[in-house]
């Protein structure tokens, strides 16, 4: 994350003072002012904030997806048969959602807790609540982590009505998307959305940030993209599931580059059988997506 903007506006007027009086003494001697001159060539062009991604270690943002993916991706959705399945796919550092499947909205079911949690941790940065304030039986700290962690609906619902509906709305316009809490519909695209504004510290400050991507590891459902992910990958997400629905959020990191997926999946039978097939397709895509964007040994 960046420094507070007073902090930047200070480094740039106190820099700015002494460019102007290098100035004024490098008027009375030309040569000097050639040599330094030289020397402002030499030092921007290996100043490592004005170098290459690749320069510093980075990956460059995809800009989409390859073909191999796409293909991979659509002859997981064609097994699927009559489920229908949303996957979103999105490096963090850039601003391109990749989708695949259907890209209307789902029944969220709990990966909408991730909307609450960043509306509750934002309110605080602001002033407006507080994390040591009484919720329920327990304070807001401790109902965040329940309703994340454990994916406790009871957390849920108190930190909703704190927060208020209608403020929940006004938050997810102000990130970008489009969702009422009192339908807790979402596509892939959103929450592919929510997942990138939260890593790359769009969405909150570096502590509430770690603190909510902690809540989202070691979880009370770990057998869907945390299960199919190897082991040199870091997985921080937030799952759903109710009547029929059965989905991931995820991010996904070797160290070098972060990709979110989202993967949506719902059973249009009545009532729903067993959801293993559901859950291999979330296996099966999220092994796609890290052999073709976060391959061993690249």
């Amino acid at each position: 994350m960046s420094a507070a903007p007073g902090y930047q506006n200070g480094r740039r007027s106190a820099a700015a003072l002494r460019r102007r009086r290098i100035l004024l003494r490098t008027l009375a001697v030309l040569p000097v002012l050639v040599v330094a001159g030289l020397l402002l060539v030499h030092f921007a062009a290996t100043d490592p904030r004005t170098t290459s991604d690749d320069a510093q270690g980075r990956q460059p943002p995809a800009a989409a997806a390859p073909a191999s993916l796409d293909d991979r991706i659509a002859a997981i959705i064609a097994d699927a048969g009559d489920c229908r399945v949303a996957v979103a796919v999105a490096d963090v550092s850039g601003d391109v959602v990749e989708t695949y499947g259907d890209d209307s909205r789902f029944f969220a079911a709990s990966t909408a807790k991730i909307i609450t949690a960043a509306a509750y941790y934002h309110l605080v940065e602001g002033g407006q609540l507080r994390l040591d304030e009484q919720l329920g039986d327990f304070d807001a700290a401790f109902q965040l982590q329940a309703m994340i962690n454990d994916s406790n609906n009871d957390a849920w619902l108190l930190l909703m009505q704190r927060i208020g509906y209608p403020e929940l709305i006004d938050y997810a316009a102000s990130i970008g998307i489009t969702y009422d809490p009192e339908e807790n519909l979402l596509t892939a695209t959103d929450l592919a959305v929510v997942l990138r504004g939260l890593d790359n510290g769009v969405l909150l400050d570096a502590e509430d940030t770690a603190q909510l991507l902690g809540f989202m590891q070691d979880t009370n459902n770990e057998d869907l993209i945390p299960a199919a992910s190897r082991a040199d990958i870091t997985v921080h997400h937030k799952y759903g599931e109710v009547e029929g629905n059965l989905h991931d959020a995820a991010l996904l990191s070797d160290g070098t580059a972060t990709f979110a997926l989202v993967v949506l999946t719902e059973d249009p039978r009545d009532p729903a059988t067993d959801d293993v097939d559901q859950i291999q397709l979330i296996r099966s895509v999220t092994q796609a997506v890290e052999d073709t964007l976060l391959p061993t040994g690249r």
